[in-house]
């Protein structure tokens, strides 16, 4: 298959799962998920047609697994948005609060660096502040505005005690709500 295409692909399933379901005039249940067969006809309606073998090679290829493919216990095959939904749309994941390792990461471009230093992060438009449990994968992440990347480690055992809670969404990525200036430091380099 086309890898342009499938690029294509998967970002307007990431608009329309995570950010603008109603844009091709879907609803998605509370949990996220929407029948294949309904999002391949919402598309093809709005002028994008997607076969099913084209969505499983996002689903299987996208190198931050952002996509799920379930089968209800009503045997439909269902898709979501793995995390990264914008806060508009309200879905609960069914994530499980988790331990987190002591340490985790969140790459950004080096022009955030002394605001994130003074307040902090913060989920923005999303749901939750997104890091990674390893310095590569941050890197990435930092790496997807352009420019100087810098990678920042969050005490997440500090945070942990405090009573914040971690999640870990089907893809890997670590998920809490906030993370305050005082547990976050730059990646010695």
């Amino acid at each position: 298959m086309d890898p342009t295409r499938l690029r294509t692909i998967s970002k307007r399933m990431s608009k329309v799962l995570r950010h603008a379901p109603e844009s091709v005039g879907l609803t998605l249940d509370a949990n996220g998920w929407v029948p294949v067969v309904e999002l391949l006809a919402a598309l093809s309606r709005h002028g994008q047609p997607v076969t099913r073998d084209e969505l499983d090679a996002v689903v299987v290829g996208n190198d931050k697994q952002r996509f799920a493919v379930r089968t209800g216990p009503d045997g439909v095959d269902r898709v979501r948005a793995s995390q990264g939904h914008s806060a508009r749309v309200q879905v609960d994941l069914a994530l499980v609060p988790v331990t987190p390792p002591g340490q985790l990461y969140h790459g950004t471009g080096a022009v955030n660096v002394p605001a994130i230093l003074a307040e902090g992060l913060r989920p923005g438009r999303r749901h939750h502040v997104h890091l990674s449990v390893d310095v590569a994968t941050a890197v990435t992440v930092g790496r997807r505005r352009g420019g100087a990347v810098s990678v920042l480690v969050v005490d997440a055992a500090k945070l942990a005690a405090r009573g914040h809670d971690f999640y870990v969404s089907d893809n890997g990525v670590w998920l809490t709500a906030t993370v305050p200036p005082d547990v976050i430091r730059p990646l010695a380099g």
